[in-house]
């Protein structure tokens, strides 16, 4: 029996042991900005911003006051940044937790403005949503828009006033 029962917990903890393994291999998904042909990279380099990003993490990873912070949105001053035109260094070399460890050669060889070879990514850029937003006028059923139907309506009110007096 006591052998029996020492089988059983052998095989459950190599199973588990297994099965953990396998979870931890692929974490992060890269994202659709992210170039193509580089799913098993970790860390991507965008010179024109000096920020990292973390795939496994999907975090940003920038210098703000001297200490370098992990984020899920970039900082505030690249929020205007396209992601998709953007050239990213794809950084195969390293396997750490600190890609800014080598933040000064990396300055160095791939300065604000450095574009290595063609990049295609992984996915298109969203469109826009072109719909007119705000000031559109509406037509009430009778060719005039709100703001001259209200006016009128003041009138109309008005002049009824003026005629019960």
């Amino acid at each position: 029996m006591k052998k029996l029962v020492f089988a059983s917990v052998l095989f459950m903890s190599v199973f588990f042991a297994h099965a953990q393994v396998s979870i931890n291999v692929n974490i992060g998904t890269p994202p659709s900005w992210g170039p193509q042909g580089n799913d098993d990279s970790r860390y991507y380099y965008l010179p024109d911003i000096d920020v990292y990003y973390d795939v496994n993490q999907s975090q940003y990873i920038y210098e703000n006051n001297g200490k370098w912070i992990r984020d899920k949105r970039l900082p505030a001053n690249c929020r205007q940044y396209d992601l998709y035109s953007g050239y990213k260094v794809v950084l195969n070399d390293y396997k750490g937790d600190s890609p800014y460890a080598y933040h000064k050669k990396h300055r160095a060889n791939y300065p604000k403005g450095y574009q290595g070879k063609p990049q295609k990514n992984r996915g298109n850029k969203p469109e826009k949503n072109n719909k007119p937003q705000g000031n559109q006028k509406s037509n009430n059923g009778n060719g005039k828009n709100s703001k001259e139907q209200s006016r009128n309506d003041q009138g109309h009110s008005h002049d009824n006033d003026n005629n019960r007096r």
